[in-house]
């Protein structure tokens, strides 16, 4: 690091920001010589999740309460690189209806884009976190995270998660069906437990045949327990919690019968609402999988994103690898994508900044969709570009957002043939005339190597505008590809129905 260069300058700040179904998160950080320190940690109860009627719509006073905390989040990383700060939003935001609504104006405040992670990415995210805050051991270990909504199980080894679910369980939501009204009794406790080890029935027979050396609970509601079982049972946990802890502190809570009366045991009053809520998940996860001892990470989401930020600034990003994954599983001609990819970026950089494409997410995602754009040949050749697009929509993909796979699915599923505003249907309004724009290099790529005989790109220009592409051959070229020529000719006519006017020539 230069000698006049400030140890807190904007450039070297890395920044992760958590919009949880309970409370909403920030961890800023500075990335040392490959290392991250933390600086500042923020986090507030918003309850967004309490905010969801019976239509799974978040009122509009649960949304001013979360844009208030996002305004306070966003003083602190004023001036930061927007590429710097990765802000997502979990098991709430996948449920609400109007979400988008309600991201646009995150967004706003914040001035950095806001994604919704579905729940085995939040899982995969939760996992890096803890396993970077955790001793380098030999062994698998399974990681647990109670959150407002969802509860994600982990099993992985080092920093590589192996097995991942996200189950539709959370302090919060649990909290509204089993203790509304703070009471505490046998009969709820029991039937929350019981409710917890219906869904973990989706995972037992797989998690306890896979196995684990070790067991680490993450985030506020395990937190909150272990902190429980060191106040009643005074004794450190360091060597974790049992499932005599466990039974030991529900006879505790039974005796004192409502939430209000927890501080009795150590629970924090902005927990006590919630904490028999994330209790029950707890105990049946350790009685359902026959877990023996638990202990506590500190890292979990946030520090997830922060080592993702870190990889994908090191070229170490996630979302290659999983591109390189479905290459492999859906058997793609890697020397074909290789070829057209070569095309496309070479038509790309001819009119990205006349287009508004000049940004790296453009690129990657023009890149991502020429590697993948024939994955729906696994299945059928008629009408591949339309099972491409089902299968990227609908997969999990680590590193990938919700909205971030419905973009790449477009583009698959609009590289050939039709050419239509259907396509577009899922893309928001703002953003739909440059995915349009990025289709058409697409296009333009697939169509140049579609003989598949990985020939380099022809020395083509193109001089875009606003609804017009105009094409340019050396002198003699189409004469030579005249299939080629036909294929140009039936591109002008799919263009000319979104009112995009391709024109094709030979150079001056």
């Amino acid at each position: 690091m230069a000698a006049h260069q400030s140890v807190n300058s904007p450039s070297e700040l890395i920044a992760a920001i958590d919009l949880g179904s309970n409370s909403f998160h920030m961890v800023v950080a500075r990335l040392v010589q490959g290392e991250i320190r933390t600086l500042e940690k923020m986090g507030e109860k918003v309850q967004l999740a309490a905010g969801l009627d019976s239509r799974n719509n978040l009122s509009e006073e649960a949304q001013l309460r979360g844009l208030e905390c996002l305004g306070r989040f966003a003083q602190r990383i004023r001036g930061m690189d927007r590429g710097t700060v990765q802000a997502v939003g979990t098991n709430a935001l996948r449920a609400a209806r109007n979400a988008r609504q309600f991201i646009h104006r995150a967004e706003e405040v914040l001035g950095v884009p806001v994604e919704i992670i579905a729940g085995r990415e939040e899982a995969r995210l939760i996992y890096l976190g803890a396993s970077h805050t955790l001793a380098d051991d030999v062994g698998r270990r399974l990681v647990i995270d109670i959150g407002g909504g969802s509860t994600e199980f982990i099993i992985g080894e080092r920093f590589e998660p192996q097995e991942m679910e996200s189950l539709h369980m959370g302090c919060v939501s649990f909290r509204n069906r089993y203790f509304p009204d703070g009471e505490i009794t046998a009969r709820q406790m029991d039937r929350a437990v019981t409710h917890a080890a219906q869904e973990l029935l989706n995972i037992r027979y797989r998690f306890r045949q896979l196995g684990w050396d070790s067991c680490v609970g993450t985030s506020g509601s395990i937190k909150a327990v272990v902190s429980v079982v060191e106040e009643t049972l005074r004794t450190s946990s360091n060597g974790g919690i049992s499932l005599d802890d466990l039974k030991l502190v529900r006879e505790r809570m039974l005796e004192l019968g409502r939430v209000d009366r927890l501080e009795t045991i150590g629970v924090r009053e902005d927990r006590q609402s919630i904490f028999p809520a994330g209790f029950a998940i707890l105990l049946a996860a350790f009685e359902s999988l026959g877990i023996e001892r638990l202990s506590f990470a500190d890292g979990a989401l946030r520090e997830g994103l922060l080592y993702d930020t870190v990889g994908r600034r090191r070229h170490e990003d996630v979302r290659e690898r999983t591109i390189q994954a479905l290459q492999t599983r859906y058997h793609v001609d890697a020397a074909h994508a290789a070829a057209v990819e070569e095309t496309a970026m070479a038509a790309y950089s001819q009119v990205a900044i006349a287009w508004g494409l000049d940004g790296p997410e453009f690129a990657d995602l023009l890149r991502w969709a020429c590697r993948i754009h024939e994955v729906g040949l696994t299945i059928s050749h008629t009408q591949y570009h339309k099972h491409g697009a089902y299968l990227i929509r609908y997969s999990d993909l680590p590193g990938f957002s919700r909205d971030a796979q419905t973009t790449l699915a477009t583009l698959v599923r609009g590289h050939r043939r039709k050419f239509s505003n259907n396509i577009f249907h899922a893309i928001e309004d703002e953003d739909e005339e440059r995915l349009r724009r990025l289709s058409i290099l697409l296009r333009l790529g697939v169509l140049l190597q579609h003989a598949h005989n990985q020939e380099p790109p022809p020395p083509f220009r193109l001089k875009p505008g606003k609804r017009r592409l105009e094409v340019r051959f050396p002198t003699g070229w189409l004469d030579q590809h005249p299939l080629t020529r036909a294929d140009l000719e039936n591109e002008q006519d799919y263009l000319s129905r979104m009112d995009y006017k391709l024109i094709v020539g030979e150079a001056d």
